[in-house]
This record gives C-alpha cells, structure tokens and sequence, in this order.
C-alpha cells in the first residue's frame, strides 16, 4: 500500500523537543508545525550541501545507513550525500494533515502536489514523513511518497477533508526507533543481489550483514560491505505468497561489479529454478572472490 522508502537518501530534520510519556498521540497541530520546521532546516542543509548541518539534523540509524550504502558502492562519503536523483520536496506549499507521536518516534503526513523538481505538473499525492527523537532532539530519519494514481476514491476523499485514509496504522509512528545497523568500511568490490520472484517473498542475507527481502518482484540491491576477498556467504529463505501456484521459476543471484569502464559485471553465485520446479525453503551457499576475479575488476 505505501511505497516504502521511495527516496531513502533522505536526510534529516533539527528540534530540540522533550518526549513526555510513551503514550501514543494523534493529530496534533503544534507537533506538526515543530516537526515542519525541523523538515525545512534538514532540506535547506541538503540544498545548501552543508554536511555539518546535514551530520546534526539527521537520525543516527539514518547517517550510518546512508554511509554504509555510499562505501559499499565505493563513492565519496560524505560528498554524495547530496548526489541525490530528485531534489527533496518542500512542504510548504502542501496541506499538514496530521500528526503522530509515540514514545521516541514521530510522523507527519502532508497531502498536494509534492514536487521532487523533475520536471511537467505533479498531481496531489501523499507524503509521510518519520522522526525519531535523540536526547529530547527530533531528528529526521525517513520518507515515504504515496502516489494516489492508482486510488482515485482516495485523493478525492482527501481533497473533501476526508482523513480516513491516513488515520490508519501505516501512518502513525511506531514508538520503536529503527535499529542501527552495523557500520562497514568502504567496500573494496561492488556486489549487487538479483532476484526475480513471482508469487514468492524471498529474505537474503549476505555475509551475515546486508539484509534483502523480495516480494513477488524482479530487482536489485546494493551488498552492504561488498564482496570479500575469498570466501563470501549467501543465505536466503523463500515461501509462497498468497494467490501464488508454487510451480513459479525463481532466480537468485549475485553481481560483482567492476569501476573499470568496459568491463562487465560477474555473476559470481546463482540459485535458479526453473518453473515448475522445486524450490528450496532454505539456503546457505558460498562464493569465492580469488586472485583471477580480483584482477579482472581491478582492469
């Protein structure tokens, strides 16, 4: 239902608010207007490039995370942190329609033409943005965009004042902060995971670090931390998503990826049925990064 992390490069927001209680609350206009300014300082730092205003508005969990996607794609941290493929949105043309606290988490929810700056005539969508509180200090952590092309009842019931849709759980701030995943250094190969999946959930796990969960899907990610001179690990676990036959093909594999102009990337490890055929629920499977590989990434 909601596009989950549409830009996660998203950085953060600054305010200094004290967490009263663990209790949940809901629509609060004084919430949402601190947490919109928080928003505008975060956007005017990733406008500006200004990485120390950058560094003291955005969540922990959201800096290490940022970080460790930049060193395992081999880029330049903290510069492209501001490499971003559509620019962050202002608010503050949209409508506020609500916002949620609970405990150290907090959401704001905004509703028109959210405009990323790319160009013609953006229609009236949603977006949700998420808190989390550090040391009685609001910091931003992620963004959600929800297109409403594909609900129509949906955008018409919000342009009538209609917030039923954005009353539901998804919305609201979970009360549990994000955990902080564990910090890698630069990668030194580029790995990327492939899955194609129709009618199945697919969770994968790399060198017991970067963490991957496919649903009913064909797409890639980043290897957190890369590929390891020598022996690399690969785990995965499948099941049947609802309405699926259980005869669909599967493919799971791993890219290395070379920074040398011409050079194509190397399906180092693959775990492919063919439909009809039977998967496996479980799996744990090794690759090796030798001294041939090595050379030919390296050019």
């Amino acid at each position: 239902m909601i596009q989950k992390r549409f830009f996660l490069m998203l950085g953060a927001l600054l305010l200094i608010l004290s967490v009263s209680g663990v209790s949940a609350q809901g629509n609060n206009p004084q919430l949402q207007s601190q947490l919109s300014g928080v928003y505008g300082k975060w956007r005017s730092a990733m406008v500006n490039q200004d990485v120390r205003s950058w560094a003291a508005t955005t969540s922990k969990n959201r800096q290490l995370t940022i970080r460790n996607r930049i060193y395992s794609e081999r880029r330049p941290f903290p510069k492209a942190v501001f490499q971003l493929p559509a620019a962050p949105p202002s608010v503050e043309n949209l409508k506020s329609l609500s916002a949620h606290k609970k405990g150290a988490t907090a959401t704001s929810v905004y509703f028109g033409k959210v405009n990323f700056n790319v160009g013609g005539d953006p229609a009236e969508n949603l977006l949700l943005l998420h808190f989390v509180n550090e040391g009685g200090v609001w910091k931003y952590d992620t963004a959600d965009f929800i297109n409403l092309l594909a609900l129509p009842k949906v955008r018409k019931q919000l342009k009538e004042g209609d917030l039923t849709y954005v009353e539901q759980k998804d919305f609201q701030a979970s009360g549990v902060p994000p955990q902080m995943p564990i910090a890698v250094n630069p990668a030194k190969y580029i790995a990327k995971v492939y899955v194609f999946c129709p009618g199945r959930e697919v969770k994968m796990k790399v060198n017991k670090i970067s963490d991957h969960r496919f649903q009913d899907t064909k797409a890639s990610e980043v290897v957190i931390g890369g590929g390891r001179d020598g022996l690399n690990e690969v785990q995965f676990a499948t099941k049947s998503l609802e309405g699926s036959t259980g005869k669909e093909a599967l493919s799971i594999r791993v890219y290395l990826m070379s920074t040398v102009p011409g050079t194509k990337p190397i399906k180092i490890f693959e775990y492919q049925v063919n439909e009809g055929g039977a998967v496996e629920p479980f799996g744990s499977q090794n690759f090796v990064i030798d001294a041939k590989i090595a050379k030919t990434l390296n050019g």
